[in-house]
């Protein structure tokens, strides 16, 4: 019996000693890990305040290669929400929504600091639970981010709770760590460009029936609008011939850029999906990837008008045309290509492009731009985590406003005047972009009764009309 008093003694004792030492504990908990990342601050910025690449770079995926997320709320900024639920124990069921973002997007780069604010909901000990990412300019000339992800948790006089503070540096410690590290690799994928000025709009574009000529240049700017040049001589060529007219500007779709060179197509937009070649109609289709089976593409259909139909377009290998072979002739007129491109002639193709979402950003000046253009919309589709797959849908532009054209007060435009809408087909992006949400807002608002016409509202209402100009432009 004594033994036994002894020790319900001494666990008393010990409960006593455990709830002491639990009061002295500390009711809030707090841990950060900080990174160096050579990017603007713009992309640091944008990446954390959305959840589209969320799943590239936690680290969660690697204790469940399994998990998937649910997005919810807003796609950017305070409101943004993303969840999950695992059955590993070490991931469990939980939620992330951004609570805060300062200073907004438009101002963080002039700024040169922010920090955004997300609120956790998981299984961990305590309550008030939030990621805090704070981020500033650094290095030698500004040129890099120091990227601070910490975690706070309030305990209260949970003493259970407070106990739990010792794993702080777990499981949340290795979350940060880790996801950290992997912003950084994430990030040096994106192109290496600021887009602070690029505006981009998203919009819908229609599919449209297009003839166009594949061209290769220098990668010098006089040779490419030579190439310009020659291929819409052929095109205006092709189109005399076949009695159709443009509906729209010139298109350049951008095929690749090699080290010194760029292959690219020229195209217009024409009034039918439908031409006629030797007194024969033909449908023009949306390209496919060629098969890589050679016994599929050699049982493909031959005539264009099956070809629409069964959605299993020829190729020019195996077309026949007046009689002849076209790989031995050359491509011959009413056959297709290995993407399903109708043959107008020697270099004219026809097909139905386009269609679908498009990341929109408007370029003035010489063409040249164009190419930094495109990149600014890729490293911006990047930080959102819009999707895009530039193989397939590659990005294209339209000759909005051309050299030497007339104005309405008869001047001309100059090479250095012109002006270009530049399209990256995407996939998975909301309504709008953050640009768009925010000069709709703008636009909104009441004007103050001080002014009649103040500045800010009035360059968000150009700003508001700009994605109907392009919807009609297309």
């Amino acid at each position: 019996m004594t033994r036994v008093l002894e020790f319900i003694t001494a666990l008393i004792i010990v409960f006593l000693l455990a709830v002491v030492v639990g009061i002295f504990m500390p009711s809030h908990g707090h841990i950060e890990r900080s990174n160096m990342i050579s990017k603007d601050i713009r992309d640091v910025y944008d990446v954390f305040n959305n959840f589209g690449r969320f799943k590239d770079y936690a680290v969660l995926r690697v204790f469940d290669p399994s998990l998937e997320y649910q997005l919810s709320g807003k796609a950017y900024g305070p409101g943004a929400k993303i969840s999950w639920d695992s059955k590993v124990p070490k991931v469990g069921k939980g939620s992330l929504e951004i609570a805060s973002a300062t200073p907004g997007f438009a101002h963080i780069s002039e700024q040169g600091s922010g920090q955004i604010v997300w609120n956790v909901t998981n299984d961990w000990s305590g309550h008030n639970k939030q990621f805090v990412i704070d981020m500033e300019r650094a290095g030698r000339g500004k040129r890099l981010v120091k990227v601070t992800w910490s975690y706070d948790v309030d305990y209260g006089w949970n003493l259970l709770a407070r106990y739990s503070n010792i794993y702080i540096h777990g499981t949340p410690d290795s979350v940060i760590r880790y996801s950290l590290d992997n912003v950084q690799t994430m990030l040096a994928a994106v192109p290496n460009i600021v887009y602070d000025d690029l505006n981009p709009k998203l919009v819908d574009t229609p599919q449209q029936p297009v003839l166009f000529v594949s061209m290769h240049a220098k990668l010098n700017q006089t040779e490419i609008d030579y190439a310009k040049a020659t291929a819409m001589s052929e095109l205006q060529a092709a189109m005399s011939k076949l009695k159709l007219s443009p509906t729209g500007p010139r298109i350049v779709i951008s095929k690749s850029y090699g080290e010194n060179s760029y292959d690219f197509d020229v195209g217009l937009p024409v009034s039918a999906r439908t031409v006629t070649i030797d007194g024969q109609d033909y449908a023009l289709t949306a390209p496919v990837q060629p098969s890589l089976n050679p016994a599929a593409a050699s049982s493909a259909p031959a005539s264009a008008a099956s070809a629409a139909s069964s959605a299993a377009p020829a190729t020019a290998e195996v077309a026949k045309a007046n009689g002849k072979d076209a790989k031995d002739n050359g491509p011959q007129p009413g056959t297709r290509d290995e993407y399903g491109d109708l043959i107008i002639d020697k270099n004219v193709r026809g097909m139905l492009a386009f269609g679908g979402r498009a990341l929109m950003g408007v370029w003035n000046g010489s063409p040249s731009g164009i190419r930094f253009t495109s990149m600014k919309l890729q490293a911006y589709a990047a930080t959102h985590g819009y999707d895009s797959d530039t193989i397939n849908h590659p990005i294209y532009d339209k000759q909005m406003v051309a050299y030497q054209s007339q104005r309405a007060d008869g001047s001309e435009v100059a090479y250095d005047e012109q002006t270009f809408n530049v399209y990256l087909p995407i996939t998975n992006a909301p309504a709008e972009t953050p640009e768009q949400e925010a000069a709709a807002a703008a636009s909104s608002a009441p004007a103050p009764a001080s002014s009649s016409a103040p500045a800010a509202a009035g360059s968000a209402a150009a700003a508001s009309s700009a994605p109907a100009a392009a919807a009609s432009a297309n």
